[in-house]
């Protein structure tokens, strides 16, 4: 019979062995996703582990998204938005600057390692720089491990393709 303390070793290891993070990207209409597309396009590799949220802005994305996708299951989040001076509507992506830092706060005083959450600005001529950031934030996500928020009962995927 096996011993129960070297039974919950194994078990821990097995989950953190074969995870693979649950990402959110929310990106620009106007800059990220077209990026993310072109990466797309030019085969450029990817992880599959980023599911993407098509937003009008950066800007747009509030706390409330940030911790929503957290409580779905997100291992991570990634805001993706135009450089400042591309900015279709002038000042979104200073403004998802501004909601980026009170998010990293709240983020903080919930328990959850800022790491999770990343900020980037890729213009829509960038694909390479959308594959790059979503292999590193991947890596990261992945190196930290499973978030440790309670998973609601529904899965991110059922989520996101009910939209």
């Amino acid at each position: 019979m096996p011993n129960s303390k070297n039974t919950v070793t194994q078990q821990s290891h097995d989950k953190t062995t074969g995870f693979e993070p649950k990402i959110v990207a929310f990106c620009c209409n106007w800059c990220s996703y077209p990026a993310a597309d072109g990466a797309g396009v030019a085969r450029l590799q990817y992880p599959t582990n980023i599911k993407i949220v098509r937003v009008m802005c950066g800007g747009r994305v509030t706390p409330s998204f940030v911790l929503k996708a957290f409580e779905l299951g997100a291992d991570g989040v990634l805001v993706a938005t135009c450089h400042f001076e591309d900015c279709h509507y002038m000042f979104g992506a200073r403004k998802a600057a501004d909601i980026h830092k009170i998010t990293e706060r709240l983020t903080e005083m919930l328990g959850i390692e800022k790491e999770r959450l990343k900020l980037d600005w890729i213009s829509s001529a960038e694909a390479s720089k959308f594959a790059r950031v979503a292999k590193e934030f991947t890596e990261t996500i992945r190196k930290l491990g499973p978030s440790a928020i309670k998973k609601n009962s529904y899965t991110l995927n059922e989520i996101i393709e009910d939209e």
